[in-house]
């Protein structure tokens, strides 16, 4: 199966990357908001990235326009009826993505996959919701997405072959490098990932060293690009509390359960860069 049209459901941070690396890479690509306002920020952000990557001469004037082109938006699901791949990347709400991958079920056409950016929620559940389990399939960006180049694909126990290989090769298509994992919660990178970020925390929270200096001793002991409280604020510490406990009732091993400094900082809003506080401070 060829996929010419792309759909994705959000237009915050990582819908809107995953829709300018679809039609960076040529697809055209319809996104889905749940009001005009959101839709129109979400499509703004995308319009002044590219806007920076011309004034940095990455791309030309006229490759802008085409890109933006290829993009259009809606509030209704019934706008994605004619796409090949939809990509929904909402809220990590378990109950909300079973809603609407069953409504997308009855509009999408027969042979399209139906994707889910999730990076906590349960893929089987998703395909369970729908009568074509076999075409729904897991498909993690990172944060930022035109940057990062991962994409975890996460297949679930019910998802074919051809599903399997179609999202796969479309994942190459827009750039990025393609993992298979199967569909167990937090897959491969959260796996490893928050754990280790728990544990920054608790250590800070002990009182052995400053936020700096765990920081520092991170990025120049193991090489890391950034130090964890720095990628906690840039992820979002609501985010990480979230996926945290979802692995924490999934495994019931201490080590997932969130710390009562990042469960105090989510109650007093401080959830790092999107509000201006979290561990740092940031000028907004």
């Amino acid at each position: 199966m060829e996929i010419k049209k792309v759909g994705v459901v959000g237009c915050g941070l990582m819908g809107s990357g995953i829709v300018q690396v679809a039609a960076q890479a040529g697809f055209e690509t319809v996104v889905i908001e749940a009001n005009e306002e959101l839709l129109q920020r979400g499509i703004g952000r995308i319009k002044q990235t590219l806007d920076g990557l011309v004034e940095k001469s990455k791309i030309d004037a006229r490759t802008r326009d085409a890109m933006v082109g290829r993009i259009s938006g809606g509030v209704g699901l019934e706008a994605l009826k004619a796409c090949d791949l939809v990509v929904e990347a909402m809220t990590e709400n378990q109950s909300l993505k079973n809603e609407t991958f069953a409504k997308l079920d009855g509009i999408c056409p027969p042979h399209a996959i139906l994707a889910t950016n999730t990076s906590s929620c349960n893929v089987t559940a998703l395909a369970a919701a729908t009568k074509r389990p076999a075409q729904v399939i897991g498909l993690h960006f990172f944060n930022p997405v035109p940057l990062m180049k991962l994409v975890e694909v996460a297949r679930t126990i019910l998802t074919d072959e051809v599903a399997l290989k179609t999202a796969t090769e479309w994942v190459r298509a827009v750039g990025k490098v393609p993992v298979q994992t199967k569909d167990a919660t937090a897959f491969i990178v959260n796996r490893l990932l928050v754990p280790y970020l728990l544990d920054a925390i608790r250590v800070y929270e002990g009182g052995l060293a400053s936020l700096e200096d765990i920081d520092q001793a991170m990025k120049l002991g193991c090489g890391y690009p950034m130090g964890p409280f720095t990628l906690l604020d840039l992820v979002g510490l609501d985010t990480t509390q979230y996926v945290a406990e979802v692995m924490f009732e999934e495994f019931r091993e201490a080590r997932y359960a969130p710390p009562p400094l990042l469960k105090r900082m989510v109650l007093a809003g401080s959830l790092g860069r999107k509000t201006g506080r979290g561990f740092y401070t940031y000028d907004r």
